[in-house]
C-alpha cells in the first residue's frame, strides 16, 4: 500500500485526486498540508477519511509517505515539487508543472536526480477520442496537416443565482498565484492536444480578453505557427455558458471533427462523399492510475513528462505574447 500526502487545497481538482486515491486499491492518503493554514485545516476536516493536517511541509516530507499529490497554487509548484523530489517522494501533480520553462526544467532535473516517479495530470490524453484522432493522423489519412483547432470553455466566471462572482474560487483570479487565467488553467487541455496533433510550433501568438474585468484573462485565443505553414488554434474561456468542447483537424486530404454534446468523431477524407462516424476505443487508465503503475513497475512517464514540459513552454510563450502584443518564438525562452 502506497502512503500519500495531499499537498494543497488551492486547486478545484484536489477533491478529484483525493477520490482517485481513495478508490485505488493500492493507495491511501494519510497526511495533508497547505500553505494557507486555515484553508488546509478546514479542507482536511471536510475531506475526512482519517486525513491529518500537518502545518509544516518539511514535516510531511520527512514522514514515511511514499508520494505526494500536488494541488497547490501554480506559483509555488517549483518550491513544493523540488522539495518533494529532493525528499525522495514520488509526485503526481496538477498541470501546469510550472509557468516557465526554466522552472519546469529545474523540477524535471530534480525528479531525475532523485529517481522518483513524476506524472502530470493531462487527462484528455487518455480519452478514446484523442487515441482515435492520433491514429487517423498517424495513418496519413488527412494528408499533410494544415490546421488544428481545439476549444474548451465554461461559465465559471459568470454570475449565477448562488454566487454573483461565479462558481470558480476567487483565488483563480489572483494573477500572482495562478500565473494566468482561462488559458493557463482551462486552455492547458486544448494546448497539449494541439501540441500532440501538430507537434511543437516555431512561434506563438496570444490574444487575451478580460470580459469580467478581473486581473487574469477570461477569454483567450492562441495561435501556433509552424515552419511547414500549418496553424494551431487554441481557444479557452471562463465566460461561455453553453460552449461545447470541440476539436477540428484539417489536412490536404481530409478533415475530422469531434465535440460535445454528441461526442462523435466524424471523418471525411479522399474521395468520400459523406462523413464517417468513427468508433472510439476505450479510454486509457486515468493519469493517477498510470502514476501508481509507474511507481510499482519502476517505469517512467516519458511521453507525459515531455508533453507537460512542452505545455509549460507554450503557456509561457502565450502569456508573453499576450503581454507584449507580438509573436514569441520558442527559442526566446530561457532554459
Amino acid at each position: 500500500m502506497l502512503k500519500l500526502a495531499l499537498l494543497g487545497f488551492w486547486h478545484v481538482h484536489a477533491k478529484d485526486y483525493f477520490k482517485d486515491a481513495l478508490e485505488h486499491p493500492n493507495t491511501e492518503v494519510t497526511l495533508a498540508w497547505d500553505d494557507d493554514k486555515t484553508r488546509g485545516q478546514t479542507s482536511t476536516a471536510q475531506f475526512g477519511q482519517d486525513l491529518r493536517f500537518v502545518e509544516r511541509l518539511e514535516d510531511v516530507l520527512a514522514s514515511d509517505i511514499d508520494g505526494v499529490i500536488v494541488t497547490t497554487s501554480t506559483n509555488i509548484h517549483p518550491e513544493v515539487l523540488i522539495a518533494a523530489a529532493s525528499a525522495g517522494k514520488h509526485i503526481f501533480t496538477e498541470k501546469v508543472v510550472a509557468s516557465t520553462l526554466k522552472d519546469t526544467n529545474a523540477i524535471v532535473n530534480a525528479v531525475n536526480k532523485a529517481k522518483v516517479k513524476l506524472t502530470v495530470s493531462l487527462p484528455r490524453l487518455n480519452s478514446g477520442s484523442t487515441l482515435a484522432i492520433q491514429k487517423i493522423i498517424q495513418d496519413g489519412t488527412l494528408g499533410q496537416l494544415t490546421q488544428a483547432r481545439v476549444r474548451l470553455s465554461h461559465n465559471g466566471a459568470l454570475p449565477n443565482p448562488q454566487n454573483k462572482n461565479g462558481w470558480l474560487p476567487e483565488h483563480f483570479y489572483n494573477l500572482s498565484e495562478a500565473a494566468g487565467g482561462a488559458m493557463i488553467d482551462l486552455g492547458c487541455h486544448p494546448m497539449y492536444l494541439t501540441r500532440l496533433f501538430l507537434g511543437m510550433p516555431q512561434a506563438v501568438s496570444g490574444v487575451y480578453g478580460y470580459v469580467t474585468k478581473r486581473d487574469v484573462e477570461d477569454n483567450a485565443v492562441v495561435t501556433l505557427h509552424y515552419d511547414d505553414n500549418a496553424i494551431g488554434i487554441v481557444e479557452a474561456g471562463f465566460v461561455n455558458k453553453h460552449s461545447p468542447f470541440s476539436i477540428e483537424v484539417h489536412g490536404t486530404e481530409g478533415s475530422l471533427l469531434y465535440g460535445t454534446p454528441d461526442n462523435k468523431l466524424l471523418l471525411r477524407a479522399g474521395s468520400q462523399n459523406t462523413w464517417q462516424d468513427i468508433s472510439l476505443p476505450k479510454d486509457k487508465p486515468k493519469a493517477f492510475d498510470q502514476w501508481v503503475k509507474h511507481i510499482q513497475e519502476g517505469t517512467t512517464a516519458t511521453e507525459n513528462i515531455t508533453l507537460a514540459r512542452d505545455l509549460s513552454v507554450l503557456m509561457e510563450a502565450a502569456n508573453l505574447s499576450a503581454k507584449t502584443k507580438r509573436a514569441v518564438t520558442i527559442s526566446e525562452l530561457a532554459v
